[in-house]
Formats: C-alpha cells, sequence, structure tokens
C-alpha cells in the first residue's frame, strides 16, 4: 500500500489481524526495518504501554501523515 515506509512512520493497519486482537485503523509505529517491504510495528495504549510488536508488511500498513505533503 506504501512503499515508502521509513523507521519511526506512525502508521495505521490496513487489514485485521484478528490471532493478534487488532483490527483494521489501528495505529502504530515502525520500530525496525527487517528487509525489503516487511517491518516490526509497536501498538501502545493511551498509558505507552505495548500491547502488540510484530512484524508486517507494507501492504498491511498505511502512512499517517500529520503536516501537508
Amino acid at each position: 500500500m506504501n512503499l515508502q515506509i521509513r523507521l519511526a512512520d506512525v502508521v495505521a493497519l490496513t487489514e485485521d489481524i484478528p490471532d493478534r486482537g487488532l483490527l483494521r485503523g489501528q495505529v502504530g509505529t515502525v520500530v525496525e526495518v527487517l528487509g525489503a517491504g516487511v517491518f516490526e510495528v509497536e501498538f501502545v495504549d493511551n498509558d505507552g504501554r505495548t500491547y502488540a510488536m510484530l512484524p508486517l508488511k507494507s501492504s498491511q500498513l498505511l502512512v499517517l501523515h500529520y503536516q501537508p505533503a
């Protein structure tokens, strides 16, 4: 979905991942680039506690932008 994903990007899931209890639209942060098109993404709650961390493909992610391009 987005081929320009980089370390520390804030991303949203584009699909549910039911075995991890994650829903489309949940927001995480890229914490590691694992390889071509594969990223370790950390999901944290409002208190800053990690509730999921897993490798995801770029097709499963959408980079969120907070400023105009």
